[in-house]
């Protein structure tokens, strides 16, 4: 176990390495004392790295809001990491919810049911329903198993910017802020979980995410309604879930987000058009394009904008792996402006088109 202080102020953040696949016990009995004192620790799961409290500790839990300056009525995601905590945070669970948690636990599949009173009203954004999800990742099961509790836990980054798929990304947001950060390595979807009010007639898509929506729909046998929010466009007027109000996975820097409508060849030519009119303006300019597009943006390379690889069109699990690293990459080399390409609205690029609207300053139709 290698350990390391990094202070801002008054306050020092451990850093515990482990292996993500074979963590050590040594890591995770220490990080679980520090949840158990009411600490909070950030922790890997296999979408993106989450920012725990024992879920049952209410000053703790508080503090992640206060360390995320996170709006009080945007709710957390309960991690548990056996069927048996289920019933610890949730009551009266309906059939259809188990039918999801046969097919998809442990993995990125966050379900909304009925609280259970254990659980704080901090915990919920003071709703009567829960988020509950049980995570895949080694470090994130053997920390909950060791803690012996359930963890709240949101995405380990300041509100509003992108989500960390590495320890470095939470060190970069929340060093000085949080108690300890289990480093184990780059997270595998690199996207957060799919959420699902199963509670609904019929079940509502509230977040798209790792799991594509049609995987969930072929196992409950019905169309999920898929409410413009869950697009990317606008705010639910309550949050029922991360991710469902307020602005999300912003860098810094602008965004313009060139969505496709009318076929790539269009879509490339304005993206073009676009960053020539703020070369005029002597603006440092990133496009964010797909390995299909790149060479069509040779020319504007020559003249100094800075072309980042999102990954290839046929694998949009490339593509959503490295969103948000792609994203905080534009403050990284202190773009101007940033232009990023859109994606199709289908699997994974429904939950690709979420995040980039929502982290977008303007949307282009092309």
């Amino acid at each position: 176990m290698l350990e390391s202080g990094l202070s801002v102020g008054f306050n020092v953040t451990l850093i515990l390495k482990t292996n993500p696949y074979s963590p050590d016990i040594e890591v995770l009995r220490k990080a679980a004392q520090i949840l158990l004192s009411g600490g909070l620790v950030a922790f890997p799961t296999e979408t993106v790295y989450g920012l725990g409290a024992v879920a049952f500790y209410e000053n703790a839990a508080r503090r992640i809001f206060q360390a995320k300056e996170r709006p009080p009525d945007n709710p957390l995601i309960v991690h548990i990491a056996e069927l048996d905590m289920l019933e610890d945070v949730a009551v009266n669970i309906p059939e259809d919810a188990y039918k999801l948690i046969r097919v998809f636990w442990p993995g990125p599949l966050t379900l909304i049911l009925p609280k259970h009173p254990r659980v704080p009203p901090v915990v919920s954004g003071g709703l009567n329903t829960v988020a509950v999800r049980m995570p895949a990742h080694p470090v994130a099961l053997g920390l909950i198993r060791e803690t012996g509790y359930p963890i709240a836990a949101p995405s380990a980054n300041l509100a509003g910017r992108p989500s960390p798929i590495s320890a470095e990304h939470v060190i970069r947001d929340l060093y000085g802020r949080v108690d300890a950060i289990i480093d184990a390595g780059e997270t595998l979807y690199g996207v957060e979980s799919t959420i699902v009010n199963i509670l609904a007639k019929p079940p509502v898509l509230l977040r798209p995410g790792a799991y594509p929506v049609e995987q969930i729909e072929a196992v409950l046998g019905v169309k999920l309604e898929i409410p413009a929010f869950a697009r990317g466009f606008g705010e639910a007027p309550v949050a029922l879930a991360p991710g469902t109000k307020y602005r999300h996975y912003a860098p810094e820097t602008p965004v313009i987000l060139v969505e496709p409508v009318s076929g790539l060849e269009n879509m490339v030519n304005r993206v073009k058009l676009i960053a020539e009119e703020l070369l005029k303006d002597h603006k440092k300019v990133c496009i964010a394009a797909s390995r299909e597009t790149m060479k069509e943006y040779l020319e504007l390379a020559n003249k100094g904008v800075v072309v980042i690889d999102m990954g290839s069109r046929s694998n949009l699990f490339e593509v959503a792996r490295r969103l948000f690293k792609v994203l905080r990459s534009f403050d990284d080399i202190s773009c101007d402006v940033s232009i990023v390409e859109g994606f199709e609205e289908k699997g994974l690029g429904l939950t690709i088109m979420n995040r980039l609207r929502k982290a977008s300053t303007s949307k282009v139709l092309a």
